[in-house]
């Protein structure tokens, strides 16, 4: 346990002292409001537009940063980025994708993914305001709708792009968002959507052969038919077998025979040289071999939480890899099949990511004897 507790340490060292003040002081756009969506390998902004996602992502990041202590201004940043959320919002409710840098709202489709993320950040920020009623009625007010309009007969949510067929990636982090909430208010309409997904997994998103999650599913809820519907990405193994683990957790909904098919066909097949790889078919057969941060840190949360220490260490030391970017509290973003790293900015989106693993690790480290 010595080795898990040294990279925990680490971890919330990196975190505090490395990304949060970087991220804050030249990830924040102290002229328009915003987080910037991505940073040079010199710390500088990359002249995009702003999506919402990352201003869910990172106003749920500094939310983390000060649970863990951070000395910085987490309640600066996660005000600043819950009033930025704001300029997102549609005449119909919902979030669009993304605003110029000087926020004006861009034409766009809102997606599904991204009203779980606003959700999401509005949990992670009620826990930093408890007193504030004002975040509890506009999650609510975005779950009613989304049950309104976009309600799916068959279980879970149709997209609210109007894209043809149905993902399991957008209901993923909406159980995320959900049980963030039901942990919050137990008794709220979010608990009760929570416990509804759960079983539509298990029903239709899950291989029933092999126990892997699939991507891409028809309106009726099967798998897709062509190759998008054999797509099985590793990383969403293991955070679908986090989640099965926060199910039982926070709800009470307990299958892990489930969460153990998950975690293994993701470590079985979807790990080489210690690295997650993106993509595999139906059998475990490698479609992309390159791989992406957030499925280390994903393999990492998940391996920590359910005390597979070498699985951990594992995971952490490849993470830590792609950690050993241009400036302290960046990273490298994406390693080509052959292993060699993709020059790019670093994207903010990750940062999520980067947290969710690093605070399990932390809070497994500081349990264990």
């Amino acid at each position: 346990m010595s080795a898990l507790k040294n990279a925990a340490e680490w971890a919330r060292g990196w975190l505090l002292d490395a990304a949060l003040p970087l991220w804050w002081e030249r990830g924040f756009d102290r002229v328009h409001g915003g987080f910037h969506d991505k940073l040079d390998a010199l710390g500088e902004p990359a002249d995009l537009p702003k999506r919402v996602r990352v201003q869910a992502r990172q106003t749920y990041v500094f939310a983390q940063g000060a649970a863990l202590g951070w000395a910085g201004p987490s309640a600066e940043a996660v005000q600043a980025g819950l009033a930025f959320m704001d300029r997102f919002r549609r005449p119909d409710g919902l979030y669009g994708p993304s605003v110029s840098r000087e926020g004006v709202l861009l034409d766009g489709a809102p997606d599904l993914y991204d009203q779980a993320f606003v959700l999401f950040a509005l949990a992670a920020a009620q826990r930093v305001f408890p007193q504030d009623a004002a975040l509890r009625a506009k999650a609510d007010g975005l779950l009613d709708l989304l049950l309104a309009s976009h309600a799916h007969p068959g279980g879970g949510f149709r997209e609210t792009d109007g894209r043809p067929g149905l993902r399991s990636n957008p209901h993923m982090h909406m159980l995320e968002a959900l049980l963030a909430w039901a942990e919050l208010a137990p008794e709220s309409r979010m608990a009760s959507v929570a416990r509804d997904i759960v079983p539509l997994a298990l029903a239709h998103m899950i291989d029933p052969a092999t126990g892997a999650v699939g991507e891409y599913f028809d309106d009726r809820w099967a798998f897709r038919s062509g190759p998008d519907g054999a797509v099985r990405e590793p990383g969403h193994q293991f955070e679908w077998a986090y989640l099965f683990g926060e199910a039982e957790r926070v709800l009470g909904i307990a299958h892990p025979a489930a969460a153990d098919r998950l975690y293994g066909f993701g470590a079985r097949f979807g790990v080489q040289g210690g690295r997650a790889l993106f993509a595999l078919n139906a059998d475990g057969g490698v479609i992309d071999g390159s791989s992406r941060l957030w499925a280390q840190s994903e393999r990492l949360r998940t391996a920590a939480i359910r005390g597979e220490e070498a699985d951990a260490l594992d995971a952490f030391a490849t993470l830590r890899e792609f950690l050993d970017g241009p400036l302290p509290g960046l990273w490298r973003e994406r390693m080509t099949v052959d292993g060699d790293w993709v020059a790019e900015p670093s994207p903010a989106s990750s940062l999520y990511h980067i947290m969710t693993a690093f605070v399990a690790l932390v809070e497994t480290a500081a349990h264990a004897r």
